[in-house]
């Protein structure tokens, strides 16, 4: 079919003006309107904070939800400049708010290192809020101006005097733009720690003044980076009895690294530049990995433990590594506003040259903890070999087998789409699903116990367990390697287990599963998990549920407690298929919680920890981390 070009001539052709731009297309400037980028309003704000730091000027940064739901940044740097630029004719602050590209971070002067790059994250802010206000201290002066949606409803006003320096600003993100407005204290929470480890000894405060959800806490860490990797593996056994930690000044910039390494099968590496956090790495990073790899071979080779011929890969000598790697430059190269991925290929040498340094001086100095890194790293070698042929064969028998598990009782509608796959903990509840399910779209795969904790497994054993053979043969995407998320047979996997202590062990021994080897699964939003009543009340013959022990008090009262027989479900498999179709199972009564790592506070110390050998570690972190272990039912 022919479309007629209708009208198009030089009328049709826009210019949009001041911060138009951004309200126009928000995805361009903070990357999405979801979630990640309401938070992406904060990050902007808190790294103006941070770059004062880093040019040595502030101290003291606090972040505040406040009760409306707006948010609010103040820290005790210089303060905004707000005499009257020259060219412009507005106060610096207005020129900094309304001007994309304008700021001190383009060689005046103002600033030597900053994260601010393109000089568009405060006006960005401003045009993505529904309110905005901003109060600078300087020269004994208070200084204060207020937007409405990018606008400037007044001109920068003297209110007071001022005995401090610093900027606050407070903003509402505009629900018009948005999906969400709603503020995650454990996602900001996150960050903010980020910050506080990558700035050793600046004070920063998260503050939630929500109703009902009142809380405060303060990061500061004099260890910096040391104390980043010791967080990481508190409890692992470490090869190194403290982080090896670097810190030098190059004429490219600063180097700052801390690594270890522990007795683990998997690879933490964070990579920063000026703060950012470069979540696809870049030049720092391949200078990093192509040193370290170097160094742990040459020094096999110089002490005989590795044969000429042998040499060992990057997968192999970074196995088990933690390590925090974060630069500092002048002029640094992003790939878009988001800042994923560092582009400074000097850094890529200086950061090599750095560490080939640091690290062969410390294995020379180290010979017990330089040869134990060696025999591990030789040890990943074979186990990664032997994994290689345990995948070809299952590749071969599983994952190109047109015969899916016997156990499985799938569904008739074969768009994916439309599908969902239930793991059922047990044959019993098994049973129960395969009755009260709608078979046109709903399959059922009973898993017989307790997964093997992949946390303490290398891929070969992975995959000779025959409860992962069966999902990985259900699923039909594969597995690390060879996972293929466009032949995933099921949109919906989710994990349905006893409401029990068990029950919450095996759910989290499929989470780790997944995070480790069908990590897309989670990030795609296809895992969840289903939330079974824990009681039902029976009164007049009427059945009601409840989920909680709370629900059930609420309950109780409503209906009134004589009359009342309540009964605790001890697992899936005491109930009949009717009930559990009606709380658990029917789109459009059950209640699900979709697992999304994004959310997840820090979901690797997460796994880690949750799945560890030691159990007051366990419980002091569901006590600090009391909300994010609500939240996955934990």
């Amino acid at each position: 079919m022919t479309v007629k070009n209708v009208g198009y001539s030089e009328e049709q052709i826009q210019v949009l003006e001041g911060l138009e731009p951004v309200r126009k297309r928000p995805g361009m400037y903070i990357g999405s309107t979801d979630v990640k980028g309401l938070h992406h309003l904060a990050v902007e704000i808190v790294d103006n904070s941070i770059d004062e730091a880093l040019a040595g000027y502030c101290h003291n940064v606090s972040v505040t939800i406040n009760s409306d739901g707006s948010l609010t940044v103040e820290d005790d740097g210089r303060g905004i400049p707000c005499g009257i630029h020259k060219k412009e004719g507005i106060s610096a602050v207005e020129l900094c708010l309304t001007k994309l590209h304008a700021g001190g971070k383009f060689g005046g002067g103002g600033y030597k290192i900053s994260g601010g790059l393109h000089g568009v994250g405060l006006s960005c802010v401003n045009a993505l809020s529904e309110w905005l206000d901003v109060v600078v201290w300087q020269d004994g002066k208070t200084h204060e101006q207020r937007y409405n949606r990018g606008v400037p409803m007044d001109r920068l006003k003297v209110t007071g005097p001022a005995d401090r320096t610093g900027t606050r600003v407070t903003f509402m993100p505009d629900d018009e733009i948005f999906e969400t407005v709603e503020w995650e204290y454990d996602r900001l929470k996150n960050r903010l720690r980020e910050v506080a480890y990558l700035n050793k000894g600046i004070n920063i405060t998260l503050t939630d003044n929500r109703d009902s959800r009142q809380r405060k806490e303060t990061f500061c860490y004099e260890g910096g980076l040391a104390e980043f990797v010791d967080n990481y593996n508190r409890s692992k056994n470490t090869i190194f009895a403290e982080p090896l930690y670097i810190d030098k000044s190059v004429k490219e910039g600063e180097i700052e690294i801390a690594m270890q390494f522990n007795d683990s099968y998997n690879e933490i590496i964070h990579s920063y530049a000026n703060n950012i956090n470069t979540e696809e790495g870049g030049a720092h990073l391949e200078g990093f990995k192509n040193a370290i790899t170097k160094v742990i071979n040459d020094y096999g080779h110089k002490t005989n433990v590795l044969k000429e011929s042998e040499k060992l890969s990057g997968e192999d000598v970074r196995e088990g590594i933690v390590a925090i790697i974060s630069v500092k430059l002048e002029t640094p190269q992003f790939e878009g506003q988001t800042k994923t991925k560092l582009g400074n290929s000097e850094m890529r040498t200086a950061v090599n040259r750095v560490v080939t340094e640091e690290l062969s001086t410390f294995l020379e100095e180290n010979p017990k903890e330089a040869k134990e890194l060696v025999l591990k790293s030789v040890t990943a070698q074979r186990a990664r070999d032997a994994a290689r042929k345990a995948r070809e064969l299952t590749r071969k028998s599983v994952m190109e087998s047109a015969a899916l598990p016997g156990k499985l009782a799938d569904c008739q509608d074969k768009d994916p789409l439309n599908c969902e796959i239930y793991l059922v903990e047990g044959d019993s509840a098994g049973g129960t699903a395969k009755s009260g399910r709608d078979r046109r779209f709903q399959a059922i795969l009973p898993l017989r116990g307790k997964i093997l904790n992949v946390e303490k497994a290398r891929l070969g054993k992975v995959l000779e367990n025959e409860e992962i053979k069966a999902m990985i043969t259900a699923f039909g995407c594969g597995i690390s390697d060879d996972f293929d998320e466009s032949k995933l047979r099921y949109n919906r996997i989710i994990c349905m287990t006893d409401a029990d202590v068990d029950g919450s062990h095996i759910r989290i021994l499929m989470l780790t599963f997944f995070f480790r080897f069908m990590r897309p699964l989670i990030e795609k939003g296809h895992i969840f998990i289903a939330q079974p009543p824990l009681y039902r009340i029976t009164k007049n013959k009427q059945e009601y549920y409840a989920f909680s022990d709370d629900e059930r008090d609420r309950k109780l009262e409503e209906l009134g407690r004589k009359g009342c027989e309540v009964s605790r479900y001890k697992g899936l498999g005491e109930m009949n298929a009717e009930q559990l179709w009606a709380t658990t199972m029917n789109p459009e009564t059950r209640t699900m919680l979709q697992v999304t790592m994004e959310d997840a506070y820090e979901a690797d110390e997460l796994f880690t920890i949750l799945m560890g050998e030691q159990p007051e570690l366990r419980r002091q972190f569901i006590v600090d981390n009391a909300s994010l272990v609500t939240e996955l039912d934990v």
